[in-house]
């Protein structure tokens, strides 16, 4: 079967101003890779539209869909976050409009989480798929039984069908890589965070799939609460395969619990150095998995940067929504990090349910103490399979606008923050807060040499930087206009 795996470009950033994500961090979208490389395994013909790649048109939907019907298919598959649905529903009807009897489908964790009511509520969508896609999207594309299909979601008639979940995958290693080469203009058109390595180009992999945790703003509906994850060797043969046919230097490793699993990190890092494969890795640590030992291990084998999930500097809201983490404990693991060598980036949110003024400023005088060497404040964003949903109205004002739930808008507001503007002006605060410390200041200085790369990037899109400063100055004075 002919079929296109569509990425929506969404609502990436914030209402009325021009989306400057891509420029600062472009990611391979990389469930729908893994998804077309099992299809095309199958002897499926595939191809991957990425609407926020950066040879994608940029003049809107209608040119995105051309381009998708341009490769005559038979099914269309989008893959959704919360804030991309709304986009992908819209692009549906565009298809629809023009090819009605190609059949579309829809999966991700927005999916996942919502279920057969979206189904009823988007004409424009045929199926909607349930859980991991390759092995559903595969059945149904190969003609299988509608009702036989474990995941799959249809109609019958005027009957919304939910078809029993699917098993998931035992054995991650029996995937193919994902279909990189599907992708326009990679990997030098997707870009790593700014200023978090050291030599492009760079690329980005998971190696597990689900966390054993469960905290209250995360959304596990997709793969639940279990813990898969690819071996030592296959991690490595991936990582040399991005080296060799792609020429990346830097890969960034988007997994929740990488270092969970600590003797496959050693096997792997054992054989980093054994047979070094030319590039730097930066990768995720949970606080209670990275021991002076292991800490040690990754830096020898070439990791760069590790990110910290810290949340709140705010012991109480530690407590409620990441249960089993520590302010002493993030100190320790952060320490002994840069001990070794390597760079701590700190994960925070703000607006969490339960957040004051005073908390938020704890958690910006927590991040400074800290001695960070970057951070990420993402705004809360109360999602549909996340734990915190069922109760989201009883902590505060929640605006259910998927378009908004991208966590760069503030759709919670607590019900000790007086209003969204104040929330606004609170995350400026604490954004200047960081990057004017001496210390920061210090650090970024020592790297400058280091850096180039990032600061040659940075110059030459320094315009749209420009403008995203000024709508954070902009968001910032309304807050205290209302203050």
């Amino acid at each position: 079967m002919r079929i296109v795996l569509v990425h929506p470009a969404g609502s990436n950033w914030f209402p009325g101003h021009r989306d400057i994500t891509p420029v600062a961090n472009r990611m391979a979208p990389l469930g729908l890779l893994s998804l077309a490389a099992y299809l095309e395994r199958q002897g499926h013909d595939v191809m991957v539209h990425d609407c926020l790649g950066p040879l994608a048109p940029k003049e809107g939907r209608e040119a995105n869909v051309a381009e998708i019907l341009a490769f005559d298919p038979e099914l269309v598959g989008f893959s959704t976050t919360t804030s991309a649905f709304p986009d992908a529903a819209a692009m549906c009807e565009l298809i629809k409009a023009e090819r009605p009897e190609v059949r579309t489908i829809a999966g991700g964790v927005h999916v996942s989480s919502m279920g057969a009511p979206l189904l009823e509520r988007f004409p424009s969508l045929d199926y909607l798929c349930m859980g991991e896609g390759e092995m559903t999207t595969n059945e149904l594309a190969s003609g299988r039984a509608r009702g036989s299909i474990g995941g799959l979601i249809w109609r019958d008639d005027d009957t919304v069908v939910t078809n029993p979940p699917r098993d998931q995958l035992p054995e991650l290693d029996s995937l193919p890589l994902p279909a990189y080469h599907k992708l326009q203009n990679f990997p030098k058109g997707y870009h790593l965070p700014l200023f978090n390595y050291i030599r492009p180009p760079g690329a980005t992999l998971t190696t597990s799939r689900g966390c054993l945790y469960q905290c209250s703003y995360c959304d596990r509906s997709v793969y639940g609460r279990t813990y898969r994850y690819n071996s030592a060797e296959y991690v490595y043969e991936h990582m040399r395969y991005l080296g060799e046919h792609f020429g990346v230097r830097h890969i960034n490793v988007y997994d929740d619990l990488f270092t969970t699993h600590r003797k496959r990190i050693a096997e792997l890092c054992e054989m980093l150095q054994r047979k070094p494969l030319g590039m730097r890795f930066n990768c995720a640590l949970r606080v209670g998995h990275g021991d002076a030992e292991l800490l040690e291990m990754l830096h020898a084998a070439g990791c760069l940067m590790v990110s910290i999930g810290i949340e709140s500097g705010d012991p109480k809201l530690l407590e409620m929504h990441k249960a089993g983490v520590t302010l002493d404990q993030i100190r320790e693991t952060v320490a002994n990090a840069q001990a070794t060598g390597l760079r701590v980036k700190g994960l925070f949110m703000i607006g969490l349910p339960g957040e004051t003024e005073e908390s938020i400023r704890r958690t910006g005088n927590f991040a400074v103490d800290l001695g960070l060497d970057d951070l990420n404040y993402a705004k809360f964003t109360p999602f549909p399979g996340a734990p915190i949903y069922q109760t989201i109205h009883d902590w505060g004002e929640f605006d259910e606008d998927w378009a908004l739930m991208n966590c760069l808008n503030f759709v919670f507001r607590p019900r000790d923050i007086p209003s969204v503007a104040r929330l606004n002006e609170l995350y400026a605060d604490e954004i200047n807060h960081f990057y004017r410390s001496t210390a920061w200041r210090k650090k970024f200085a020592r790297r400058l040499w280091q850096n180039r790369h990032s600061l040659g990037r940075l110059v030459r899109h320094m315009p749209s930087f420009l403008a995203a400063k000024r709508t954070f100055n902009e968001m910032a004075e309304e807050g205290k206009g209302g203050h």
